[in-house]
């Protein structure tokens, strides 16, 4: 899947600047597609030459003129068929991964502090997450948000998000343990 689906569904939230949809991308749409705002600013033109988005120009007085981007017609039709598109399996590309793999010929103290730093990252993650979905919620419960919530996808995927980073904490904690244990007996040996 190109960056560009993601930007579409992202547009999906309303009119936005590139500097909106950054802020968009970094509170939601991150817990399941990452870019950068230059890969989105990049993504926006290629969006707008193609049809599938439309520009107009809000003039700022001390600043450079805005540029907001909404979704057009074709862009949702672009949209809606990719939704019915078979996806391909997800592949994990994570160095953190080699590291632990390679634990055993390496410094095992620099991958432990590795695992650490994911941790505090996931934690972090969660902790905004959580914020997202208080906001999502606003006044209704869980299930009846789910059974009437405006829109449930953008709340599906933020549950998403939440499920991988604790799972991200909890193997995390696992392979500490089992590192420490290991690094314990190496010392009595």
């Amino acid at each position: 899947m190109s960056l560009k689906y993601a930007v579409l569904a992202a547009l999906l939230e309303g009119e936005s600047s590139g500097y909106d949809l950054a802020k968009i991308f970094d509170v939601s749409v991150s817990n399941f597609w990452a870019a950068t705002p230059q890969q989105l600013y990049r993504e926006l033109e290629r969006l707008a030459a193609e049809g599938l988005v439309d520009t107009r120009v809000v003039p700022q007085e001390r600043r450079p003129n805005k540029r907001m981007f909404t979704l057009s017609d074709t862009g949702r039709r672009e949209l809606a068929a990719f939704t019915g598109r078979q996806p391909r399996p997800t592949a994990a590309r994570d160095e953190l991964m080699v590291k632990v793999q390679a634990v055993d010929m390496g410094d095992p103290d620099a991958v432990r502090a590795h695992i650490a730093e994911r941790m505090e990252w996931s934690r972090s993650k969660l902790a905004r997450y959580e914020r997202v979905r208080r906001h999502l919620l606003g006044d209704l419960g869980e299930e009846e948000f789910l059974r009437d919530g405006d829109r449930v996808g953008p709340y599906l995927t933020l549950l998403r998000g939440i499920a991988f980073e604790e799972e991200n904490l909890r193997w995390g904690e696992r392979a500490l343990r089992v590192l420490e244990h290991r690094a314990a007996a190496a010392e009595r040996n």
